[in-house]
């Protein structure tokens, strides 16, 4: 026998390893899948869920993401294990009740592609016209969560999602970091083009391309890359959006990866009827204004300090309420529950005329390459 038929027996028998082994995770995937089902019997048994969000705990997979990286060896990287057992949790959640996701649309934006990210292809997702709709059909319960742009970390905020944060009921859940590339989708050729259509933000990122190779094109907004997609059927039009984008609406991917930097993330936003639980590694959002004096916003932020809460992100708004008024936008490290940031808060509530927490959610510091 010759090496090489030594090294395809070789090859043949780790094969059969490998169906084995797929066989053992099929028996215990399922073992896992009739536990789950029965965990959802006894709650219903116990107390019968009020509504279909009684079936995503954000706090509790959260947990469940948290032992698998402390029992995981290798050589599987911590955010491959997360996105498989991000579809193992949307098929047991799936075996309970379908989740329906509402996400700026139409089909194919970078909010749908964050919306699967976390829950899964067992998921239905409905496109919704505007951030606005997404807020609107998620209060109404036509679908069970939104999903939602609050930053990208080369343009900064969604100025129209924090605004509707202030006046909405809805409350932060959960969070996507999404890695992201922009794409020049096109049915013509870069000389042909004379007019970019996508949203904002995708303008934003990739203003430095597109001054280099396209000076002349007209860039026009619109109020989502996957409609931008839509707009840009003719040969002397270009879209920015996703590369899914293009098959949905049979463009070609003329130039991609033109986004100005390399290190290109957009967080979104999960929103719903409450808050995560306290998982024990949280992030919590909440909004203030001040009284008009010197001295306000620092007296604000002194509970925080006193308290050893870092605060993560802040950022000012105006506040739609009268001319030259501002609101404060802050994420902190820690959650509602725990004793120092309830005492900070309270804090708060006697420094500011209005205060008010926009929600908690478990934080994976290691997503999308952010290694805070």
């Amino acid at each position: 026998m010759n090496g090489n038929s030594m090294n395809n027996d070789e090859i043949d028998a780790l094969r059969q390893q490998i169906d084995e082994t797929d066989k053992t995770l099929v028996k215990f995937l399922n073992k896992r899948a009739e536990l789950s089902i029965k965990i959802g019997e006894a709650k219903r048994k116990s107390s019968p869920p009020s509504n279909e969000t009684d079936i995503y705990y954000p706090e509790r997979e959260a947990k469940v993401l948290a032992n698998l990286e402390t029992a995981n060896r290798g050589p599987l990287t911590g955010s491959a294990l997360h996105a498989i057992w991000n579809e193992i949790l949307s098929s047991s959640r799936s075996l309970q009740r379908t989740l329906r996701i509402g996400y700026l649309g139409p089909p194919a934006t970078f909010t749908q592609e964050a919306a699967k990210k976390l829950f899964g292809s067992s998921a239905e997702y409905v496109p919704c016209n505007t951030v606005a709709d997404v807020f609107y059909e998620t209060s109404k319960r036509t679908v069970t969560y939104g999903v939602v742009p609050i930053e990208n970390s080369t343009e900064g905020a969604v100025t129209h999602t924090m605004d509707t944060l202030v006046e909405s009921d809805l409350q932060i859940c959960a969070e996507i970091r999404l890695p992201v590339t922009e794409n020049l989708l096109s049915n013509g050729t870069l000389e042909q083009i004379r007019k970019v259509y996508s949203h904002p933000q995708a303008l934003g990122q990739c203003r430095r391309w597109l001054s280099t190779h396209l000076p002349r094109a007209e860039r026009i907004e619109t109020a989502s890359t996957a409609l931008a997609a839509q707009m840009a059927q003719t040969p002397d039009s270009a879209a920015i959006a996703t590369a899914t984008a293009a098959e949905v609406y049979n463009l070609k991917v003329l130039v991609p990866h033109i986004e100005d930097s390399a290190t290109n993330v957009t967080r979104f936003l999960v929103i719903g009827p409450h808050m995560a639980g306290r998982s024990g590694r949280d992030r919590t959002a909440l909004v203030f204004s001040v009284r008009d004096r010197v001295g306000a916003l620092h007296d604000a932020l002194r509970g925080f300090a006193a308290n050893s809460i870092n605060l993560t992100r802040i950022e000012s708004r105006p506040s739609r309420r009268k001319l030259w008024d501002y609101v404060f936008f802050v994420d902190l490290e820690g959650h509602p529950e725990d004793e120092l940031v309830a005492a900070a808060i309270r804090q708060l509530e006697q420094e500011c005329p209005f205060v008010k927490v926009l929600g908690a959610w478990p934080y994976f510091p290691d997503e999308a390459g952010d290694g805070k």
